[in-house]
């Protein structure tokens, strides 16, 4: 496997692939790791799937977990409050806001301990040819020597100005929609307690952003005004100036960086383009206000990792990859849908016009939806690799995000994932060994497959059974009606069934829909 680009998205997708046991090489054009922050969280999902990699031990060194995600308007009342769970549907604090170059950092050294992973740094992608049967790559490093290299298939995971992208002549949708601010990443000198952690200032007079960016850290983000040049707003004096408010000064704190950017909302028209594909921001774009541009990515490289397993593996069809942007793009879609819908209620500068704003939304009367960080689970699937049954469409709970609890297994107590293990799951409150015939049973075991039979705390325990210590799993099969589940590793719902004939037919469809 071939991945161009090593920030977050292209460590989290290298470590996946790396770990499954594939030799994968990463091409990096920077010679150093990027050393100042850009993404501030990352959501109860990522973490999830971070946690997977073996890096959670170092969470309290990255991040912190948020309380609260508060709009407010000019007076300080609150427009829109979102409260975040310490402990939500995923296992995980809903919202942690972190430093990315410690989380870089952390990954870099998972990295380095898998010995089927290798990264190439300072070395810049000048051509890509795909003749159908696999990729090779060309790069040149700092000092002007031309490497190649060939893999099976290519993920350009290599950033907004992505090389993989623009070389096979994707374009690109975008709505249009974007501001300039002004960036200010602070390191406090003394502890601070912010609560909530999280908030947007919807002041005409200057749209601002105040957020966690990990321990010891914050970020304030400064809008643009009409007639404000960026040369005016990009500089020293101003960013102090505008810190003052927050009774931030050089006497209290060490004003990090500060710059000017510009938000984007706009995603790639083809994610996958023979055995050339995309994620992260190669793919997709969004403005930062549902902090979803990291965990997207992330969420991307999940569902393709284990989708690149299994057609490496020749345990499914080539096809199987066509359901990577088939799935994603819609969420995507959505997340920045949201975000644009957040930008337009805080990126008011006309005082009418946010007056109006406040009314409609202190009476209830404006809908911007939770999605993105703010929603619980995360949207479900609508489409692709999911149980239709004898129709066309998912039949329901498929598509659904399976949310994870505490369970017990031989005496040890954890989360689901630490407890039992990561990638596909057959659940049930009976067990699923017994249900299904046996040349079923081998061929899910063969992808790797967890079967749980899962039962309640205090039941007479079956041998091998797994208790649903915090309630989790079996209400959830109660209120699908169902007693079985097959799940996918990126811990959506396939299917569902009540019965082991049901079950039968949810495991060849399956398998069919996997050899297509």
């Amino acid at each position: 496997m071939l991945i161009v680009g090593y920030g977050p998205i292209g460590q989290v997708l290298s470590i996946l692939l790396a770990t499954r046991g594939w030799r994968v090489l990463v091409v990096e054009r920077w010679e150093d790791p990027y050393t100042l922050p850009r993404a501030t969280s990352f959501d109860g999902e990522t973490a999830r799937t971070l946690a997977s990699l073996g890096v959670a031990g170092s969470y309290p060194e990255i991040g912190l977990p948020a309380d609260a995600y508060d709009w407010r308007n000019a007076e300080g009342r609150s427009l829109l409050r979102v409260e975040l769970a310490e402990r939500g549907v995923h296992g995980w604090p809903e919202t942690t806001t972190m430093h990315q170059p410690a989380l870089e950092a952390v990954l870099c050294a998972r990295a380095e301990r898998l010995p089927n992973l290798r990264v190439l740094r300072g070395c810049a992608a000048t051509d890509l040819v795909d003749d159908g049967t696999g990729v090779e790559l060309t790069a040149v490093d700092t000092a002007g020597e031309r490497l190649r290299c060939g893999a099976s298939w290519v993920v350009g995971c290599d950033g907004a100005n992505s090389f993989v992208r623009d070389h096979i002549g994707v374009r690109r949708t975008d709505l249009g929609f974007s501001f300039d601010w002004l960036l200010c990443d602070v390191v406090l000198h003394e502890p601070r307690v912010f609560s909530p952690l999280n908030v947007q200032h919807c002041d005409p007079a200057r749209p601002t952003t105040a957020v966690g960016s990990g321990p010891g850290r914050r970020r304030w983000e400064f809008m643009r005004l009409p007639g404000e040049s960026v040369a005016e707003l990009n500089r020293a004096e101003t960013a102090w100036r505008l810190l003052e408010r927050f009774d931030v000064s050089p006497e209290n704190a060490t004003l990090h960086r500060h710059t000017v950017y510009s938000f984007q909302a706009a995603w790639a028209d083809e994610w996958r383009r023979g055995r050339v594909l995309l994620a992260g921001d190669a793919a997709h774009l969004m403005p930062p206000f549902t902090g979803q541009g990291m965990c997207a990515g992330i969420r991307d490289v999940l569902n393709l990792s284990w989708k690149l397993d299994l057609v490496l593996r020749g345990a499914a069809g080539e096809g199987l990859l066509d359901t990577y942007p088939l799935e994603r793009v819609g969420h995507v879609r959505e997340a920045i849908d949201t975000a644009v819908r957040l930008g337009r209620v805080l990126c008011v500068t006309d005082a009418a016009t946010a007056a109006s704003r406040d009314a409609s939304l202190l009476a209830g009367g404006a809908d911007t939806g939770r999605g993105g960080q703010h929603g619980a689970a995360g949207p479900p699937l609508r489409t692709g690799l999911l149980y239709t049954g004898i129709g066309t469409a998912p039949v329901p709970p498929a598509g659904e995000v399976m949310p994870q609890g505490r369970v017990r297994h031989e005496g040890v107590t954890g989360l689901f994932d630490e407890v039992v293990g990561t990638g596909p799951v057959l659940l049930g409150s009976a067990d699923p060994a017994v249900a299904l015939e046996e040349s079923q049973l081998t061929f899910l075991t063969g992808l790797g497959t967890r079967v749980v039979h899962m039962v309640a705390e205090g039941a007479e325990t079956a041998p091998g059974a797994v208790i649903d210590v915090d309630e989790v799993y079996l209400p959830f099969l109660r209120a699908v009606r169902a007693r079985f589940l097959l799940v996918r590793p990126d811990h959506h719902v396939y299917g569902a069934a009540r019965t082991s004939r049901e079950l039968t037919e949810l495991a060849n469809q399956f398998r069919s829909a996997l050899l297509e």
